[in-house]
């Protein structure tokens, strides 16, 4: 089949890999029919997440189920399905829980409880390196997906893949971020960064009842996709002091809730970037430590951008002056997943209004290129492996170790 392989930083392409099969009596085989370019996929292009062989990528898509494991009661052949990002057994402590991003099963080679930079990590993830399972992702023709019972949710035929693709990761995660600060009415809530997850974040704001919501990205294109698909007010680092700008909007005391939507890899000077290696780390948490001077006195700062990486001089003192509550990590997808197409269905959130480009998988270089360098306006990028701007070949197969 034919998919879009990591090989090292810088270089994805579209090649030929084996065939996925059944491995496992709770596998299915599915055929992918639309995929997407996440930003967290960036942070592996750009080496900031590690990956030392080929893989394929990809952790938002959705199909139809091609083959069934015989140990697969909830889905058979032909059933058009949305698969969440991570991997869960759903019967662990963690999936028993609420808490299937640690699920203790799925990721058996790297899992442990530290939580460290190169080992002991969660719940596996697809397409998303070894630490985190090193299963292939779904931006190939056909993907693996284990415990089938578990995660994939069977989807309407009257709805189109791209009103309910995002339901695989951004949708979910931007729900959390909101979730996790139980908004009770009104508040202010200032989301940084206006790529998918920044933008599925201020839907989620508006959903929760936020009374003011603001987008903070140093793109202006970005911030005109947010005012217009979400209604927002909008501020450009680059032009404003957005703490002091976001104080003053709000009395001086600052947004009630706080959303990074970014990570560690921000818009960064030479200062920053001498500054990271220096202290051995990876990135930047400029975003982070914007947003915790951002929030108000016992407001809320919601992570949702990655983070691989110590950072010296972590500004706890802030934290603590300011009774601020941190809430971080994978988003429990399971949790909310159900209800989220429910709003689809109901067409209380529009979802595929993001989407700036939909190109076949073949032009998946091209389609990295723009989003990582974020040209032609490029928000958020689709793939279909079925529809070919360039003919099958017959070169020899990459290969993927899972």
């Amino acid at each position: 089949m034919k998919a879009a392989v990591f090989h090292k930083p810088g270089d994805i392409r579209y090649d030929t890999v084996a065939d996925p099969r059944i491995e496992q009596d709770t596998d299915v085989i599915l055929k992918v029919t639309s995929t997407a370019i996440c930003g967290s996929d960036l942070h592996i292009l750009s080496g900031g997440v590690p990956q030392t062989h080929p893989m394929v990528m990809g952790h938002e898509f959705m199909g139809i189920v091609e083959e069934v494991g015989k140990g697969v009661s909830k889905l058979k052949k032909g059933d058009r399905v949305v698969v969440p990002f991570p991997i869960a057994c759903g019967h662990c402590f963690f999936c028993t829980h609420g808490s299937s991003p640690a699920c203790e099963n799925s990721n058996y080679k790297h899992y442990g409880p530290n939580g460290d930079m190169a080992d002991q990590k969660g719940a596996a993830l697809f397409g998303y390196t070894d630490l985190y399972g090193g299963y292939s992702g779904g931006q190939a023709e056909y993907v693996r997906v284990p415990y089938a019972d578990i995660s994939p949710r069977i989807v309407p035929d009257n709805m189109s893949d791209e009103q309910v693709l995002f339901l695989t990761d951004i949708f979910p995660t931007g729900w959390s971020a909101i979730d996790w600060a139980q908004l009770k009415g009104g508040e202010v809530v200032a989301i940084f960064g206006s790529g998918p997850v920044g933008l599925m974040a201020q839907k989620a704001a508006w959903l929760n009842g936020a009374g003011r919501v603001i987008a903070i990205d140093p793109l202006n294109y970005r911030l005109e996709k947010a005012r217009a698909v979400n209604k927002v007010e909008t501020l450009n680092p680059d032009e404003v002091d957005v703490v002091e700008a976001i104080r003053s909007m709000t009395g001086g005391r600052g947004a009630d809730v706080c959303v990074d939507a970014v990570g560690f890899e921000p818009e960064r000077n030479l200062v920053d970037k001498a500054k990271a290696l220096f202290n051995f780390e990876v990135g930047s948490m400029k975003i982070l430590d914007m947003a915790f001077k951002t929030v108000r006195r016992m407001g809320t700062v919601s992570i949702m951008g990655v983070y691989g990486s110590t950072y010296d001089n972590f500004p706890l003192h802030r934290l603590f002056d300011k009774g601020i509550t941190l809430k971080m990590g994978q988003a429990p997808v399971l949790n909310y997943i159900d209800h989220l197409i429910g709003l689809v269905k109901e067409e209380k959130v529009v979802l595929d209004d993001i989407i700036t480009h939909t190109l076949p998988l073949s032009e998946v270089t091209h389609g990295y290129d723009i989003f990582d360098k974020k040209e032609e306006d490029c928000v958020k990028v689709v793939l279909k492996p079925w529809e070919q701007t360039k003919p099958t070949d017959n070169t020899k197969p990459v290969e993927i170790e899972n």
